[in-house]
């Protein structure tokens, strides 16, 4: 498939989330792998602003330790947090030469095996609602045409999130939609918590068994993870589903 027909199919992927049946927790994730398969990347991970104007990860396309642990580091300070604060794009091509800005991101990043990023905002008309984060495994910067697709992409996004409801939208939606996609993904860890001690698997594991679980019965994943949290569905449905 060409680059045309991929891009086609992404932001038609995020568009599609204007259905009544809208899964914030879908959403993200097509947003972080579309920018894995159509950009010059490695990895991708998507942070939105919580109450305190933290960013929380809501999708990424790792799942490793050492992963989560360079996107915590972000959440404060560093380049995605600039990005964040101003609402525009923060390049850093040699993660090495900023040892003395975020010595402990440079550190994780090193660690990790990534050697540049560049941060892209989620903004709506200009306000921004979080970051997306994109690393390499090379020194330099994402080229113009990549940063301006990667932003188109967030951009989309933003734009689905703020049509969850066939309602009028209103100044203060905006807050209310982010809190609750924020609270959709610490609902989606307990779950996937649930399901790794149940089948003694890893995390990484048990995130792809609800995904699939998901899909293969036509159910949002939000649902299904609600399910888990209130013991309203046991955690053998999702495993035993898999097998």
């Amino acid at each position: 498939m060409n680059r045309e027909r991929q891009l086609a199919q992404a932001f038609l992927a995020l568009s599609d989330t204007y259905a009544a049946e809208f899964d914030p927790l879908h959403l993200f994730d097509s947003l972080v792998h579309a920018c894995h398969d159509l950009l010059d990347i490695d990895a991708a991970a998507v942070m939105i602003a919580d109450a305190r104007g933290g960013l929380r990860t809501m999708a990424s396309t790792e799942e490793a330790a050492a992963f989560t642990e360079l996107l915590q580091l972000q959440s404060g300070h560093g380049p995605c947090m600039d990005s964040y604060r101003t609402g525009e794009p923060v390049s850093v091509p040699d993660i090495g030469a900023e040892q003395a800005h975020w010595p402990h991101l440079v550190a994780a990043m090193i660690e990790a095996g990534y050697d540049s990023l560049q941060a892209i905002p989620v903004r709506l008309r200009r306000r921004p609602l979080g970051v997306l984060t994109l690393l390499r495994r090379q020194l330099g910067p994402l080229t113009p045409d990549d940063v301006h697709v990667a932003q188109a992409l967030a951009d989309s996004a933003a734009l689905a999130l703020m049509h969850w409801s066939t309602e009028p939208g209103r100044a203060d939606d905006v807050i209310t939609r982010v809190q609750s996609a924020i609270a959709s993904k610490a609902t989606l860890e307990i779950a996937k918590g649930m399901i790794a001690q149940y089948a003694d698997t890893t995390i990484a594991e048990a995130s792809h068994l609800l995904t699939a679980y998901a899909k293969q019965r036509r159910l949002r994943l939000t649902e299904t993870v609600q399910a888990l949290v209130t013991r309203d569905m046991h955690p053998g449905a999702v495993v035993e589903a898999k097998r």
